[in-house]
């Protein structure tokens, strides 16, 4: 009788006005609690009753109420869900599936059940699966409901954690396996026999996809000849068949500690087109000439051939020999071979020289290489930095990635282009201050032009330490890959284009069916935007993926360093207001030492981000490229979290 009652009907209303809805996202807490965080500075309680409705990174709109002298939430509307297709462990409960995401700040099972389509086997407890979320309790399901899509692998596969990781970022977990005649296509290219030239490789201990082969020749002058050749698999793989699918969805060789994913089949990547010793193999070619100075002759000519590698040689083993002959326990086989290395690396000169003052240099840092057992231990961690060796490799690449990026831009004016503009037009302003602040005069208009970029750069490199070229590098935009030809400010160049690793990069094959086109004198075929949109989200991912498996390496190596005093040798790459991170020298392992273990009386410091230092009673302490001694005193291996603390405080 009062349902249609109209002073009942206004009363709501009046209610339901008074109510006020904000749209924030999730955030849960080792407690039954969470809050509702709207931005950095505002969020709003939401009981445990009402968290059992969302989780841990939910996008919603909730209801905010006063009560009890403070603001609470309750959640209303889902806007956007924080699981959608994921990962997780099967457990069983009384007869019922559940899965246990693989997210550290989720703590509840969720009900599952198998697809029958996708599942050809029973799950067991400790599967590793993917699954997709069904239902959701604020879009009309009582609880959180999941469905099993993939089994990823039991607990007990030795490889599970990559596997995990693979899954995760959607990334594939074996190399293709197709068959195909591995017959070369007929492109009507008139091939150059070089096969009696001396061509080497230079490569890591145990590379079996080589994909690039130098020689080089003293002309005269002080003036060489170098042609770099590259494998060729556009040789055996025509657009659109069923191999160049493959390539093109996959579009990267994914390199992860201990692992190795093919783009392609590997009996095309690491043999049939895999520039092997005293193998006769197709090449995409270009030869330049460079002056004395280091400068590229206008006559560069790109063509197709055919070459023997005479020699497979080893980074190490060649810079040892060219650092110090005498000391050296490896040297090369016969003197044609030892004077290839001699002139490759009198062109290192040269071209190094060259992009010092028209260019810019990379940075020195070394990779790091783990050293694994066969069931994934880590046995060490191995710093390899660039030597003699590897800049004769990179100094080639570069120069020949160079002459390919002109040759496109200037036939067709489209290709695959690694782009870098430098500074974000948004923080420049705030980049040139922060610069001033610090006694280096830059003025902002400057510092957009390539030149001003280049400037710059030797300035901050000519620096005591690189703390400005630090604190720079988040006022600047990431690289990009681009269809059109655009300037690349991290390297100096007006435009750079790859074509040097066709076996491991998609982009690169599309760039030698763009040179063949030109050496035949045909039209190319412009690649797509949302092909190179897809290219920079796959690398985002692998890098991710890299990331989170070298994490659970380091956390794993570390454990036995917890509370052996073992000192460790570390640099500051952040700081925030909660401590500051570091990253081992001897490792490259980043670990966090929370504020609290820096000082004693740690609420008297003051910590910057903006400006990258620890201060106390307006003294810095600490600052982003100090050199400390840390000791480790925790791993928390489910978050891939390793805790350190000051030596000195040990």
């Amino acid at each position: 009788m009062l349902q249609n009652n109209p002073l009942l009907v206004q009363l709501k209303k009046t209610l339901q006005s008074k109510i006020r809805y904000v749209e924030g996202v999730v955030k849960s807490t080792e407690k039954d609690f969470g809050f509702l965080e709207i931005n950095q500075q505002k969020s709003y309680f939401i009981p445990p009753l009402f968290m059992t409705k969302v989780m841990n990174g939910d996008r919603i709109i909730a209801s905010i109420k006063h009560e009890k002298d403070r603001l609470v939430a309750y959640p209303e509307k889902l806007i956007q869900p924080f699981l959608k297709r994921f990962v997780g462990r099967i457990e069983k409960k009384n007869n019922r599936l559940f899965i246990m995401p693989e997210r550290p700040l989720l703590k509840q099972s969720i009900q599952c059940k198998p697809n029958m389509h996708c599942m050809r086997y029973p799950l067991q407890e400790g599967d590793w699966t993917i699954a997709e979320m069904l239902h959701h309790p604020l879009t009309g399901g009582e609880n959180f409901f999941a469905e099993i899509i993939e089994l990823i692998t039991n607990e007990k596969n030795d490889l599970a954690p990559w596997w995990i990781t693979l899954a995760r970022y959607n990334l594939e977990r074996k190399s293709p396996n197709i068959d195909s005649k591995t017959e070369m296509l007929d492109e009507s290219l008139d091939r150059k026999d070089l096969t009696q030239m001396p061509f080497i490789t230079i490569d890591s201990a145990g590379t079996e996809d080589i994909d690039d082969a130098l020689y080089i020749e003293d002309i005269g002058n002080g003036n060489l000849k170098l042609i770099v050749a590259i494998a060729d698999p556009t040789a055996y793989i025509s657009s659109g068949s069923p191999i160049d699918t493959i390539a093109a969805k996959r579009l990267f060789t994914n390199y992860l500690p201990g692992l190795n994913i093919a783009m392609l089949p590997r009996y095309l990547s690491h043999d049939v087109c895999s520039l092997l010793p005293n193998k006769r193999r197709p090449v995409l070619a270009c030869q330049v000439i460079i002056s004395p100075n280091g400068t590229p002759d206008r006559d560069i000519q790109f063509f197709a051939a055919w070459i023997t590698s005479k020699d497979q040689l080893i980074y190490n083993n060649v810079s040892d020999w060219l650092e110090d002959p005498q000391k050296s326990n490896w040297k090369p086989k016969d003197a044609i071979i030892s004077r290839q290395v001699n002139l490759l690396n009198k062109l290192r000169l040269s071209r190094n020289q060259w992009r010092q003052e028209h260019a810019l240099l990379f940075k020195d840092r070394p990779d790091f290489r783990f050293l694994l057992s066969k069931k994934g231990e880590v046995l060490d961690i191995i710093a390899e930095h660039r030597r003699v060796a590897n800049r004769i490799v990179e100094e080639s690449m570069i120069l020949v990635n160079i002459c390919a990026a002109n040759l496109l831009s200037d036939h067709f004016g489209f290709g695959i282009y690694n782009v870098h503009r430098g500074f974000d037009p948004i923080h420049r302003e705030q980049a040139a201050t922060m610069l001033v602040n610090h006694g280096i005069n830059v003025n902002p208009i400057e510092m957009a032009t390539l030149e001003g970029f280049r400037m710059l750069r030797r300035q901050l490199d000519a620096q005591p330490n690189h703390f400005l070229s630090t604190r720079i590098q988040r006022f600047q935009l990431l690289s990009e890959i681009k269809t059109t030809p655009g300037p690349h400010f991290g390297l100096g160049l007006e435009m750079y284009a790859t074509w040097t690793s066709p076996i491991r990069k998609y982009g690169d094959m599309l760039n030698h069916r763009l040179i063949k086109a030109i050496i035949k004198g045909e039209n190319g075929v412009r690649p797509s935007n949302s092909l190179t949109r897809k290219m920079s989200e796959r690398r985002r991912q692998n890098r991710m993926a890299e990331r989170d498996i070298s994490d659970l390496l380091y956390s794993r190596f570390l454990q036995k360093s917890i509370d052996s005093a073992k000192k460790f040798s570390a640099e500051v790459i952040d700081i925030s207001k909660g401590g500051m991170r570091v990253r081992l020298q001897d490792n490259g392992a980043t670990a966090f030492i929370p504020a609290y273990l820096i000082e004693e009386e740690h609420n008297d410091l003051v910590f910057s981000h903006v400006h990258g230092h620890i201060k106390n009673n307006n003294i810095i302490l600490y600052r982003i490229t100090d050199i400390i001694e840390i000791v480790i005193i925790a791993v928390r291996i489910k978050t891939r979290n390793i805790i350190a603390r000051l030596a000195k405080n040990y």
